[in-house]
């Protein structure tokens, strides 16, 4: 007997937006697994990049943003993109969503609404070099993904660390500087991801930054992955980041919540992945399933 899924899927036609990684392959591991389980249902799959001129976006019943992972050295132009997106289809996550999220300043948003998060200070260019002189620190950009742009020091390293900041000011970027949450070192950082308003599945993952590795070397994004169990106080603090969205949490289709323990060693929010995170389907291979009903729901809309 056919499946409600596949009735639904039957009459949709589903974008999978990612990026073009030109000569070399993508870095997705879960789209071609994705398109074929949408497929699997009977839904009209089209992987398509966002930034092809050609693609007819009113033809589709969803846009659903995966892999747009160039997005943050073009970040006016994605939104603008998503923006044009969502006025000719359901673009998911919402255009609102996707301009708020990609300026990392809605930290400072959470926090406002009394969400715990890692305390983040914000230079501008033209701002001083305000650097902390008694703890190890971050600086990163308020637009990045991947860690790019990022780089721990001591504050024994200052100098490094204003030249960072002045490449990054030379670039037009606003730099985000944040203590170094040292709990990360032994508990690593953990990624809750909800996909269509439930916990879909959790991972943990070791220290991105390394002592010593340049602000513009390459890295790990996601060292050491493996499965994760949340735990309650993980889940509270999640769900509280989540509807602080604009919007609200019923507001996205998926999210992820990333945190790491504070000196206290209770949960904080570290980023909220409202754009593309990486779903780790890979590692999670029982929750294809529930994704696939999620995003056929989200397209019968």
């Amino acid at each position: 007997m056919e499946s409600a899924v596949a009735r639904t899927a039957a009459r949709t036609r589903i974008a999978l937006v990612t990026y073009d990684p030109g000569e070399e392959p993508s870095a997705d591991r879960d789209l071609p697994v994705l398109a074929a389980a949408l497929e699997g249902v009977g839904a009209e799959v089209v992987v398509v990049c966002w930034d092809d001129a050609e693609v007819d976006w009113a033809g589709f019943d969803l846009a659903l943003i995966r892999s747009t992972w160039d997005y943050s050295w073009r970040v006016v132009e994605f939104v603008a993109w998503a923006e044009r997106c969502g006025g000719l289809t359901r673009l998911a996550n919402p255009a609102g969503v996707v301009r708020w999220n990609t300026d990392k300043r809605y930290i400072g948003d959470l926090a406002a609404a009394g969400v715990p998060v890692v305390p983040t200070r914000y230079l501008a260019p033209g701002d001083p070099a305000e650097l902390p002189d008694d703890q190890e620190f971050v600086v990163k950009p308020t637009a990045g993904a991947g860690a790019r742009y990022a780089a721990r020091y001591t504050p024994e390293e200052r100098e490094t660390a204003v030249r960072q900041l002045a490449a990054m000011h030379a670039e037009g970027l606003t730099a985000m500087v944040q203590p170094y949450v040292k709990n990360i070192d032994a508990a690593g950082e953990r990624a809750l991801q909800f996909f269509g308003g439930r916990l879909l599945h959790a991972s943990r993952k070791g220290a991105v930054l390394e002592p010593g590795t340049p602000y513009d070397g390459d890295k790990v994004p996601h060292p050491r992955l493996e499965v994760w169990e949340p735990t309650a106080a993980e889940l509270a603090v999640a769900e509280r980041a989540l509807a602080a969205v604009p919007g609200g949490a019923d507001a996205v289709l998926y999210a992820r919540v990333d945190l790491v323990d504070g000196d206290d060693g209770e949960p904080r929010v570290m980023e909220l992945e409202l754009v593309e995170p990486n779903l780790f389907l890979w590692l999670h291979p029982d929750s294809l399933p529930v994704v696939v009903e999620a995003i056929v729901k989200a397209a019968a809309l």
